[in-house]
């Protein structure tokens, strides 16, 4: 079995350990047409409730994204982003007790939402949208995930996919990481992330879940987010329909455990109590006696 590297993420306000055990980062979208939970915590007050709801069932992180990157989705300005976002950071600001990650293609955005408290900025598009978002990491010394997306949210299902996956992952990745340390943003403050469900086919998916041990050799920690994705409602369809987003828990469950598994340092998931139960079983079944690097 693949034994995980462990490493540090240092934030503001503590250090986060990766590799221990497995980080639960929570989903919330704040957003009116995500693909699963689009609308439901589009309001100030709905958002905030349910990230108290995901740090009381076990999330070690939540992740807060105001633009949705669905397959067929249209970019909005960072202005209509803002309105949506930082009213949550601020209502957030001391009620939240775990940190807070930004998801956002924008520079402008991760560096506002810096300044309201959050922690983290986790890119979709890999510095592929907006570069400067690294040097906004680096100002702020803050970890800096980047998630590898073939082609954009408006064509990525509809373009033709690498012949060879794990190759263009890994290419893809290893010239972000290189802009990221260009822009000032230390090798311990990196995130891979290869985005499961963002350009890929459905065989490729499995692929990369399979082939994790071999993203893990670039030596950074690695975050998978599988939850409710298309590729799972295909694999559960029932007479050609697939499964509603909503009914993908346990499939979802299935590549959780695969994940960690294969090296996964954080799993990102809209069902936080479900998958935390998931993430501590698979911890055991990992174990680990590593030192930290």
């Amino acid at each position: 079995m693949f034994k995980r590297r462990k490493f540090k993420l240092k934030l503001a306000s503590r250090t986060l350990l990766l590799g221990e055990r497995t980080l639960v980062m929570g989903v919330l979208n704040v957003t009116p047409d995500s693909f699963s939970d689009g609308g439901k915590f589009l309001s100030v007050s709905a958002a905030v409730k349910q990230a108290l709801a995901m740090e009381a069932a076990g999330a070690d992180l939540i992740d807060i994204g105001a633009e949705s990157t669905r397959p067929g989705s249209r970019e909005i300005l960072a202005e209509e982003e803002l309105q949506r976002l930082l009213p949550v950071l601020e209502k957030l600001r001391g009620k939240l007790q775990i940190p807070i990650s930004i998801d956002t293609r924008k520079s402008i955005v991760a560096d506002a939402a810096l300044q309201a408290g959050a922690q983290i900025i986790n890119d979709a598009a890999r510095l592929r949208h907006d570069a400067a978002i690294a040097r906004v990491a680096a100002n702020h010394n803050v970890p800096l995930i980047l998630m590898h997306m073939r082609g954009t949210p408006e064509t990525m299902q509809t373009k033709a996919f690498a012949r060879v996956v794990l190759k263009d992952v890994t290419q893809g990745l290893r010239k972000s990481v290189a802009i990221a340390r260009r822009a000032g943003v230390s090798k311990s403050q990196i995130v891979l992330d290869p985005g499961i469900g963002f350009g890929k086919g459905f065989a490729q998916n499995y692929e990369l879940l399979r082939k994790l041990p071999e993203l893990a050799k670039l030596g950074y920690p690695l975050l998978v987010g599988t939850s409710r994705k298309g590729f799972l409602g295909k694999t559960l369809s029932y007479k050609g329909r697939p499964s509603p987003a909503e009914e993908r828990i346990w499939g979802t469950a299935a590549t959780v455990a695969a994940s960690i598994l294969g090296g996964a340092h954080i799993v990102r998931v809209h069902d936080v109590a479900e998958m935390t139960q998931v993430a501590r079983v698979s911890d055991q079944v990992v174990g680990g006696d590593e030192e930290f690097d």
